[in-house]
């Protein structure tokens, strides 16, 4: 029996496509009549044949009857790795439906092909490369920017959907291909706004893999994240200022044709404003004004918020935050996917903090976590400004609450002096407390004053500042100046005398290394940041800055008042057992002076993470 050829080169003719189409009839389960395709579809030299007896389908039914050797035959044409690279994409429509339809029935004969199928696919998801070659040298190498790249993306996600539809396990294969073939963090800004934009396009039709998928982008994310600090991106956009004046710094740097990028240039002025200076920063701000925008999309629903979905996406960011975020140390950016998400709604608010604080008190989480939870709430009373008065005063509540029993079990203990590795969580929650207080006094004073002194008094912040442990020796010189200001002003507490005292004791800690010995003096032994302090991704911060609550600059007046010399005040001798005798005997009379206020209110630029020096006008409730 003469057999027929099994052609695997597709044709970019459309009337041929269409004439073959003709000739297989409506059939929609796949390739049918390969004679008829001979001469159509399968027409474009190089052909790479294999002989076989019978259609495709015929040799599928036989396969199914046991009789195997024109399915090897078969097998041994498809195992070609050719077959799965050919040209299908930017074909006729035609082209594409009979390709889309052979992947279907090629899965569906055997597993065995879905992994390079879904492979082939997912290649598919960044932008193709170009190379541009003179004799044997590469030129050019860039990015194919065709028209045609989003029908592209949307034929693959078709093709994805159908294979699902014969294997309904392929989201379990294909997760490990996404992860390998993630573009690596360093590739263009496009390249990797492209396949992050497939990703989450692939998390809407195969829910199952969200929250894989997101944890996966996440991780990446924070990747970038580590390696632009605020002060490097903060630095870059001033340089750029200064000697560009405001255009990009980099420009220049990687393109060889200077006409081309002058005009382009000329094109896409105006877009080059959201562009940052420093490129990590600037891969980041891309992918994370696509993620805030994929939550919105998905929570969403005709303008409202959809309980249900937003509370899916919530379960799903928690935990990958409670992974990758809470032990990461002085990330910048990519936790505001939190702090967007609990903007939509205040119960997602008052979960996100209920969360962090079971983190915080309970004993059995590493104290590194437990510190961050409360590095996490401060930071987010502060600068939400969603969260209302209300909620704020609840959860000063709970946190000074656990602060005095915390010193009740500490007053007859052996380990009740200033100690960072014995009390961390401790001294992280004193210092969320200080830190939302500064932010947030003129709204709990606001209204009636009388009442408002009589809940802060309520507190009892004295007996923490006064106690044994000395928060205000190991929180940020930065919160605590401001504390004490404010806290002076009503009369709340004095905490300049312990101040004093404590910068008497903050010795130089002198360090050998092998480059010879270091004097050192650390002012931040909490080892603190404050995780919402400002975005400065400029794509990023329209999604953050409506809901963000910024610091303001002092005024004058302000200023004036709180520089004001204060009373001398008698210290007893028993409120200073801490102190362990190092101070000497003869001093009664603490005081404090404009300058050396002006000492104390700013925090060395060698502490990390310390807050701006600004102050914050409330917004009115």
């Amino acid at each position: 029996m003469a057999a027929p050829l099994l052609h695997t080169r597709l044709p970019g003719d459309a009337a041929a496509s269409a004439s073959a189409v003709k000739t297989l009839g409506a059939s929609r389960t796949g390739i049918s009549n390969m004679r008829a395709l001979e001469n159509d579809f399968f027409n474009s030299p190089p052909r790479k044949t294999v002989r076989f007896g019978g259609t495709v389908t015929e040799v599928l039914l036989k396969y199914k009857k046991g009789e195997t050797n024109d399915f090897e035959l078969l097998k041994n044409q498809l195992l070609d790795p050719d077959i799965k690279r050919l040209p299908w994409l930017n074909r006729s429509q035609t082209v594409v439906e009979e390709y889309l339809a052979f992947l279907g029935n090629l899965v569906s004969a055997q597993t065995v092909f879905l992994r390079p199928c879904l492979s082939m696919i997912a290649s598919h998801f960044v932008p193709p490369r170009v190379i541009i070659k003179e004799g044997d040298v590469d030129v050019s190498d860039s990015e194919d920017e065709d028209d045609n790249l989003p029908a592209n993306f949307d034929t693959c996600h078709r093709a994805l959907q159908i294979i699902a539809r014969y294997v309904p396990s392929t989201p379990w294969f294909l997760m490990p291909i996404l992860v390998e073939k993630f573009p690596f963090v360093q590739k263009s800004e496009r390249t990797l706004e492209c396949y992050v934009h497939n990703l989450l396009r692939i998390s809407v039709y195969f829910p199952t893999l969200r929250h894989e998928i997101l944890e996966l982008i996440i991780e990446k994310l924070l990747k970038l994240d580590v390696n632009a600090s605020r002060q490097d991106i903060e630095d870059a956009e001033e340089t750029a200022t200064q000697t560009c004046g405001g255009t990009d710094s980099t420009e220049g740097l990687f393109n060889m044709d200077e006409d081309e990028e002058t005009e382009h240039d000329t094109k896409a002025g105006p877009a080059r404003l959201d562009q940052m200076v420093h490129p990590v920063a600037e891969r980041l701000d891309i992918l994370m004004s696509l993620v805030l925008s994929y939550m919105k999309d998905v929570c969403y629903v005709d303008g409202k918020v959809d309980n249900s979905k937003t509370k899916d996406l919530y379960r799903d960011l928690i935990n990958i935050f409670d992974k990758l975020l809470l032990p990461t140390h002085a990330s910048c950016h990519v936790q505001f996917f939190m702090f967007y998400l609990c903007s939509f709604k205040l119960g997602f608010a008052e979960a996100f903090l209920e969360h962090l604080w079971k983190k915080l008190q309970d004993p059995s989480n590493p104290a590194i976590v437990r510190q961050a939870a409360g590095n996490y709430i401060g930071s987010f009373l502060a600068r939400a400004k969603f969260i209302p008065l209300i909620t704020v005063k609840s959860c000063l509540d709970l946190l000074v609450n656990w602060l005095h029993i915390y010193l009740n079990n500490q007053d007859s203990g052996t380990k009740a002096f200033c100690d960072v590795a014995l009390h961390g969580p401790f001294y992280s929650a004193c210092q969320a407390v200080f830190y939302t207080f500064v932010f947030r006094h003129k709204q709990l004073l606001s209204g009636n004053l009388k009442e408002g002194l009589r809940y802060l008094q309520s507190l009892n912040f004295e007996r923490i500042v006064m106690s044994q442990l000395n928060p205000l020796k190991v929180c940020l010189p930065s919160v605590v100046n401001f504390f004490a200001a404010i806290t002076n002003k009503y009369q709340l507490v004095f905490c300049y005398t312990i101040i004093e005292r404590n910068n008497r004791q903050m010795l130089p800690v002198i360090r050998s290394t092998a480059g010879g010995d270091s004097v050192q003096t650390c002012t931040n032994p909490l080892d603190t940041f404050f995780p919402f302090d400002p975005c400065v991704l400029k794509r990023s911060k329209k999604f953050i800055d409506p809901i963000y609550q910024i610091w303001e600059d002092m005024s004058a007046e302000e200023l004036q008042e709180f520089k004001k010399p204060m009373k001398k005040e008698i210290v007893e001798d028993e409120d200073d057992d801490f102190l362990k005798g190092e101070v000497p005997q003869n001093d009664t009379v603490i005081g404090i002076t404009p300058s050396s206020f002006d000492a104390h209110f700013r925090s060395p630029s060698s502490s990390v993470g310390s807050p701006p020096m600004l102050y914050m006008q409330p917004s009115p409730l």
